[in-house]
């Protein structure tokens, strides 16, 4: 069971955060999707909804390459999301209406958070809002959005760039790490790794990672389980592989070999990964110190722990805390995830 936070107030009532989730002829329906499966997952520890996901559009209905969409939301629930998603288009040659480009830069200009999926980057370009700063598209198509929009920075090596407000990411699964990431800066790394695991995936990657790096695969219908399980709950343990393969009956040369065939990883990736994810739920949830994180997680040092999370986080253990600790409205109640 997950364990939300609690709202505060005399009656613990809590306004769901709005997203908008623009829809135009032409929209990648994978793209449009993605948020609404990924918000549209969060809850709170009483079972309600976190966010409010609203398709809106300039017209009543859509078309898609394959399909017409009856859409619900007109644009001006724009005006009062604190989110707006841009999806793909499936032809960059397609006219985007100028109502829309207008609603978005509005939006950009009154400070609402403004996030756009694989070359959804070409709609909110249009926008102007991205000149000057760093943005990313599908790797195919990162040269043609520089060609085009030669003040905006383009990255096209890495998932997403984060520019506050300002949000682009790169194709297809790189949508799911960035909502993700704003489930995350939203509500916290657990509720973000709560909606990862109901959307059966791993927990968002960094968006500083490169388009190509290999996703570990979920815990699933494999004979590792019960094992991946074992690693999961022994963390602050020392995990060598000898000590796992004995758990596991297994030599140590079996044990790698079934280990990457299955999970897609080799086991020490696989514990480390684990044993970050575990630092970012004790940063964010506790006042432990640094060492004692270290200590709890398995990492022995704070040394250790901070050269692991800045590589693989891309920030220190004091940053985060900084950045994604409970807010005082949520501060009085432990995210706990039990398994």
């Amino acid at each position: 069971m997950f364990e939300g936070f609690q709202p505060s107030g005399p009656t613990g009532l809590r306004k769901p955060h709005l997203v908008a989730v623009v829809a135009f002829d032409g929209v990648v329906l994978g793209d449009l999707a993605t948020p609404c499966e990924i918000f549209g997952r969060v809850r709170d520890s009483a079972g309600r909804p976190c966010y409010e996901v609203r398709i809106c559009s300039l017209r009543r209905q859509v078309k898609s390459e394959l399909l017409t969409l009856k859409v619900p939301w007109r644009l001006p629930s724009i005006r009062t999301a604190k989110t707006i998603i841009i999806p793909g288009v499936d032809n960059l040659d397609k006219t985007i209406p100028r109502e829309l480009i207008g609603a978005l830069r509005w939006a950009v200009d009154h400070g609402q958070r403004v996030a756009s999926i694989c070359t959804g980057a070409f709609v909110l370009a249009q926008t102007g809002a991205l000149d000057g700063l760093g943005a990313t598209t599908h790797w195919l198509l990162a040269k043609e959005l520089a060609r085009r929009h030669p003040e905006v920075v383009v990255n096209a090596d890495v998932l997403y760039v984060d520019n506050g407000n300002l949000l682009t990411s790169a194709g297809a699964a790189a949508g799911l790490d960035l909502c993700l990431h704003l489930v995350r800066k939203d509500f916290g790394a657990e509720a973000a790794a709560h909606a990862a695991r109901l959307a059966v995936m791993p927990l968002e990657r960094a968006g500083g990672q490169a388009q190509f790096i290999v996703h570990e695969s979920p815990v699933g219908n494999t004979s590792m389980e019960p094992l991946l399980l074992w690693i999961e709950r022994n963390l602050g343990r020392s995990l060598s592989l000898p000590v796992i393969a004995r758990h596991a009956a297994m030599s140590t040369r079996t044990l790698s070999r079934r280990f990457t065939e299955q999970v897609g990883t080799t086991p020490a990736r696989w514990i480390t990964l684990g044993r970050i994810r575990h630092a970012q739920r004790l940063l964010e949830t506790t006042d432990l110190s640094v060492e004692q994180v270290a200590t709890q997680t398995g990492f022995r040092s704070a040394t250790v722990l901070r050269d692991h999370f800045g590589r693989i986080v891309g920030t220190t253990p004091t940053t985060y805390r900084r950045e994604f600790s409970l807010s005082p409205v949520l501060s009085k109640t432990r995210l706990i995830w039990s398994r």
